[in-house]
């Protein structure tokens, strides 16, 4: 049998579970159940006129590919372009960047089964497509082959572990990463581990994540959080995972001083009800950023439950925690701590960031700690340091802007696939 049939005939099976998890999942994300056609193909009529399609997972990718977009529509004044997603965090992050912008429009992939994939291409005729990061689908790539819409993977990264996974699958992975036309890849590390699994015309071309600059309106936003939490130190746990929060929150109460305030962002919004009674639970008082009250003196966890506003968060906060490391999730990007100038403390698992996270540490823009209490520890001490963590903070911002310039190069890399196509199809 061939693989993609088999693979398919799993995508079949499974999908009666994958609705179950939806609609599971709605029940804390109701949004998760709107525009559900979309998920099978079906979508309502467009615009029309020539299209460029984007697909940005969730909200990681879709900040991401900010820049990228921004360039796209700048160079080619004629288009529109489609962002699409698997998650409604990721549209609803794709609607507060781009807003009311009649060029960008929005839908959510369908899943990967030949028909479906078939109806989106027919449906929104995209001249090209762009994949952020390493969404590989072998049905939609197949498809898009078969349609002659040549597609790019940009700003792609592969850890050692997600090697080994596709590694599992070398004829499925090799078919799937031989449909691609162009590849950029964050590192050479990346690269190398692309090209080891058949990906060919692999190009080193940076993180997009260096070339999002912290946007006016959220530094302005910052100064209203600072305004509303006063001269209190914030140690800020920033992107948090499940199951991080009870040893950070320990953690917190054994190290930090009795005037800091801990600023607990976690990273999916369903979680912010469970977080703030986990926190309530460790006999610690709890406020939240939604209710747009000044910090009373006494609280001592104030609850990120925002979308959108991790610049600001950062920005307003004396040294970032970066969840996603303090449990094997891989880590959260650190970047945008980097580019506000807050320090950094890692935790042990940072291989989703690996590269940036060694060059952050090796800058002194960034430290690393064993587990969450070591990290709350360090985050103390350097509120009690305030020269080291103003060195701290202006390496990190030279280090986000030594790194700057992926746009243009993934730009580079995808003009020869964009130009000579006719304006209209």
């Amino acid at each position: 049998m061939p693989v993609r049939l088999f693979y398919s005939l799993l995508w079949v099976l499974a999908l009666p579970l994958v609705l179950l998890r939806l609609v599971w999942r709605a029940r804390l994300q109701p949004d998760g159940l709107r525009h559900l056609g979309e998920r099978f193909g079906r979508y309502r009529p467009h615009p029309g006129g020539p299209l460029i399609w984007v697909h940005a997972v969730s909200v990681g990718e879709t900040r991401a590919a900010e820049p990228l977009v921004r360039a796209l529509l700048a160079r080619w004044p004629t288009h529109r372009v489609l962002i699409t997603h698997m998650t409604p965090t990721g549209r609803a992050t794709a609607a507060a960047l781009f807003g009311t912008d009649a060029r960008v429009l929005q839908a959510y992939l369908p899943y990967d089964l030949g028909p479906l994939v078939a109806g989106f291409l027919r449906h929104f005729r995209p001249q090209i497509g762009v994949i952020m990061e390493t969404e590989l689908w072998p049905n939609l790539l197949a498809a898009c082959a078969q349609a002659r819409v040549p597609v790019a993977l940009v700003n792609a990264r592969l850890s050692e572990r997600s090697a080994r996974r596709y590694a599992r699958w070398p004829a499925l992975t090799r078919a799937t990463l031989s449909a691609l036309q162009a590849i950029g890849a964050q590192t050479t590390d990346d690269a190398a581990r692309l090209g080891a699994l058949g990906a060919r015309a692999v190009v080193p071309t940076g993180n997009l994540k260096f070339d999002i600059l912290p946007p006016p309106p959220q530094l302005a936003l910052s100064e209203g959080f600072r305004a509303r939490i006063g001269a209190r130190p914030v140690i800020l746990a920033a992107s948090t995972r499940e199951g991080e929060e009870a040893p950070l929150l320990d953690a917190f109460l054994r190290h930090a001083p009795p005037d800091a305030l801990l600023a607990l962002v976690p990273r999916h919004p369903k979680r912010f009800d469970e977080v703030a009674a986990l926190a309530a639970a460790h006999g610690l008082t709890v406020q939240r950023r939604s209710d747009d009250c000044a910090v009373g003196p006494t609280t001592r966890v104030w609850l990120g439950d925002s979308m959108g506003e991790m610049f600001a968060y950062y920005a307003a906060a004396e040294v970032a925690l970066i969840g996603g490391s303090w449990l094997p999730f891989g880590g959260q990007n650190l970047i945008e701590a980097c580019a506000v100038g807050t320090p950094v403390v890692l935790g042990p698992h940072t291989y989703n960031f690996a590269q940036v996270a060694e060059q952050a540490i090796a800058a002194g823009a960034a430290a690393r700690a064993g587990d969450a209490d070591a990290g709350m520890r360090l985050a103390a001490d350097l509120l009690a340091e305030p020269a080291r963590r103003l060195a701290m903070g202006t390496a990190g911002r030279s280090f986000a802007q030594a790194h700057r310039g992926a746009t243009a190069r993934t730009m580079a890399l995808l003009e020869p696939l964009l130009t000579g196509l006719p304006t209209a199809r």
